[in-house]
């Protein structure tokens, strides 16, 4: 296991449809208690963290296109200005699956590649929503994403059939090496589960059970 503190490598997270202000609010305080790395939500609550997070450490992650992907690169985009606009650190997008899987290459390196560019120093996360993909799309999904500029590539939503597994996440790194940072996300809830996936390698995790994986006595 890497040297730096469990904490470091959380994204505190939720995404939930039914989140509301509040429980928002109670995510920034567990976050900022327990020093996680970031807080990671959906668009409409960036500058609500923004401001429940100043003058702390924890990062603002809000996720785009989420959870499916589907949408217009010109929706994403504006998603990505309006969370940057609201004080967003890093965004977590999630790639169009079904262009991906008819192999239409371009347009998934392209929009990654869009993003990015309006992103600038800043964190881009791609989400490859694994579960859904063969063990060639997924090496080929990370080799566009690191075309592209992409600052990490991520296993999973969360919302789909499964989230992240140890055989996906050995074939992203595989293919990134060190070029391209990893984050496992999706059924990660306990602090066996989270060590297997950063001795594989991982530089994040998104989960909502970060205060458990972090209280257990072994860490």
């Amino acid at each position: 296991m890497k040297s730096k503190a469990l904490r470091d490598y959380i994204d505190h997270t939720l995404l939930k449809a039914t989140a509301t202000s509040d429980q928002i609010i109670d995510l920034c305080n567990e976050a900022r208690s327990y020093r996680f790395f970031a807080v990671c939500v959906n668009g409409c609550y960036v500058s609500l963290v923004k401001n429940e997070l100043e003058h702390s450490s924890v990062k603002v992650a809000a996720v785009i296109g989420f959870p499916l992907g589907a949408m217009a690169t010109r929706s994403k985009l504006d998603e990505v200005r309006d969370c940057l606009d609201q004080g967003a650190d890093e965004i977590d997008m999630v790639i169009n699956i079904g262009k991906l899987k008819e192999g239409d290459h371009s347009y998934v390196e392209n929009e990654i590649a869009s993003i990015k560019k309006i992103m600038g120093n800043k964190i881009l996360k791609v989400i490859l929503e694994t579960c859904y993909l063969n063990e060639e799309e997924i090496r080929i999904c990370c080799r566009l994403a690191m075309k592209a500029g992409a600052d990490f590539v991520k296993t999973s939503t969360g919302f789909g059939p499964r989230g992240a597994s140890k055989e996906d996440v050995i074939i992203m790194k595989d293919v990134v090496g060190e070029k391209v940072k990893i984050k496992a996300s999706g059924g990660i809830r306990d602090v066996q589960t989270a060590k297997e996936y950063i001795d594989l390698g991982v530089d994040r995790i998104g989960t909502s059970s970060g205060i458990e994986i972090v209280n257990k006595k072994d860490v």
